[in-house]
């Protein structure tokens, strides 16, 4: 019997912002999935951005692939999908909450056809940052309506309707909920989660030197009210006895500096960006409450799910299949993830960077040469660059090696972010971002 998906994420949640890292922050029901789950201590989000990553989560292709490597680019319909593999298998597809692959009308509407990639239950606003009461369309009808109150909770509603018709089909289902929070606003959601983090008494990393203690307790308290979400969704499989033939999923697209390192948002490349939570409960897992280590990538996800579905990886896929790291098929070890900024907008706009992530280090180039080098498991705040310190140099020389053989392997000459712009026909503003409308 092929297993149901349900694949939940959200926008912007690193991975040290969970209780399962011993941050003070609440996160029972994540908690409660990794007893009984597997959790990942090494996702890598490879390029730390909205619609790239979500581009190659369905396409599981790098982003000099797809070609979508800025936000607010339109995914082409030209190749297949994770959505679109699912639904040919007879699958029953539902996608709800943020999309960011549909063009820079961020708030139109996405016609049924090719443009939802597969997907054919619909609840979806292309893009929004408002998480109280914001637009969004259901199926074919092209009138906006409103979320009810705090988004991701009235999309939660959503998704355990959806769940509970799925359960009297007799086709397998594949469900999407993909959360806008913890993604700034920071302070737009209920009272009762905001009460939970003083401001005054907001835990600060100590790579934070000059925090925001509003911005973090904001996003604390969104990430303990997604969490509330996630336990409903658990709440239902288990209730209905769905959750043995279910791969389950919690992951992020990307995470947030939120003032480490001196930084904001994302697109950089230290942990806080690039490293995001990833707990999986599965049919044939190897044990429960285990952690696993070696690297996965955000192209990984595609390939891992058909694979649980038993369906064939389309050839044009660049991921790997990891679900032999969850079902005991794979050993646990070192590996590396590529990680790259190809042309940064806003406040990062110029710094374009090429990077590698293994199981310890972190190693991080810029077009004028090698830039940081953390090595985590001794530094796990990575406050201590170690880039061209003689004593490292065997080490550095290795990391380089793997990050010149990963840009050969995809192609990539490694060029300011002009090169890649003129070579896809792109125009971005002085920002360099895309122009987009709300």
């Amino acid at each position: 019997m092929k297993p149901n998906i349900v694949f939940i994420f959200s926008d912007q949640h690193r991975a040290c912002t969970t209780s399962l890292e011993g941050a003070a922050v609440q996160t029972p029901n994540l908690e409660r999935m990794a007893a009984e789950g597997i959790t990942h201590k090494n996702c890598i989000s490879n390029a730390p951005v909205c619609t790239p990553w979500r581009a190659s989560f369905l396409t599981g292709q790098y982003p000099l692939t797809n070609g979508v490597f800025l936000n607010d680019l339109q995914l082409s319909t030209n190749r297949p999908t994770l959505g679109t593999c699912l639904k040919d298998d007879g699958y029953r597809t539902g996608y709800i909450g943020k999309w960011h692959l549909d063009g820079s009308q961020r708030a139109g509407f996405t016609p049924p056809g090719p443009r939802r990639q597969g997907w054919d239950f619909w609840a979806v606003l292309n893009c929004t940052h408002r998480y109280t009461s914001s637009d969004y369309y259901l199926n074919d009808d092209a009138t906006k309506r409103k979320w009810d109150g705090y988004d991701a909770t009235s999309q939660t509603d959503v998704a355990l309707e959806f769940i509970t018709a799925a359960d009297e089909d007799d086709r397998p289902f594949a469900l999407v909920v993909s959360w806008g929070p913890p993604h700034n606003p920071y302070r737009d959601l209920p009272n009762e989660y905001l009460k939970l983090y003083p401001i005054e008494e907001a835990e600060v990393r100590p790579n934070c030197e000059t925090p925001s203690k509003e911005d973090l307790s904001g996003y604390y308290a969104h990430v303990t009210a997604l969490d509330h979400e996630l336990g409903r969704i658990q709440n239902l499989l288990e209730q209905k006895g769905l959750m043995e033939n279910t791969v389950f999923i919690y992951t992020s697209d990307h995470g947030d500096m939120v003032g480490s390192q001196g930084e904001q948002r994302k697109q950089k490349p230290w942990d806080e960006s690039i490293r995001v939570p990833f707990v999986i409960r599965c049919p044939g897992q190897q044990k429960k409450g285990v952690t696993v280590n070696k690297p996965i990538n955000m192209v990984d996800h595609m390939p891992t799910l058909l694979s649980f579905s038993g369906i064939d990886i389309p050839e044009s896929v660049e991921g790997r299949n990891v679900s032999g790291l969850f079902t005991g098929h794979e050993p646990d070890g070192d590996d590396v993830a590529l990680t790259m900024c190809i042309a940064p907008f806003g406040e990062y706009t110029g710094l374009p960077w090429r990077g590698v992530h293994t199981t310890r280090y972190t190693y991080t180039r810029r077009l004028d040469g090698p830039w940081l080098l953390f090595d985590n498991e001794t530094d796990p705040n990575q406050l201590h660059n170690l880039i061209d310190q003689p004593e490292y140099a065997p080490l550095q020389a290795e990391l380089e090696s793997y990050l010149t053989r990963l840009l050969e392997e995809r192609g990539d000459p490694f060029k300011p972010a002009q090169y890649y712009l003129d070579k896809w026909g792109f125009e971005v503003n002085e920002k360099g971002t895309i122009p987009y409308t709300n």
